[in-house]
């Protein structure tokens, strides 16, 4: 039993419009950084589904580059997180003025 292309991308455009909802309508800096994670996980859906319907093997390596970056992306992101917000109660992205010098 396989499953047609078409199921996949219509997962991934769902699981991009999620995390589209995610980064626009929440404030929290950490649930940001899990919505764009979201985002990089629907285009790597996207990619690694176009790389198997066209047999061809460039989808996945871009898949993989994606990964690479988005590992980088929410390490670099939490420590900015950790350190700007770690005397304050409250955590909201419009406080990041505390991040000017």
């Amino acid at each position: 039993m396989t499953v047609a292309p078409e199921n996949y991308v219509a997962l991934s455009a769902v699981l991009f419009s999620i995390g589209v909802v995610g980064v626009i309508a929440r404030r929290n800096p950490l649930i940001m950084l899990m919505s764009i994670e979201l985002l990089f996980n629907a285009a790597n859906l996207a990619l690694v589904t176009y790389a198997r319907a066209w047999v061809n093997n460039v989808g996945h390596i871009f898949a993989f580059l994606v990964i690479t970056v988005a590992a980088a992306e929410a390490a670099i992101g939490l420590a900015i997180v950790a350190v700007a917000f770690r005397n304050l109660p409250h955590v909201d992205v419009d406080d990041a003025a505390v991040l000017k010098g």
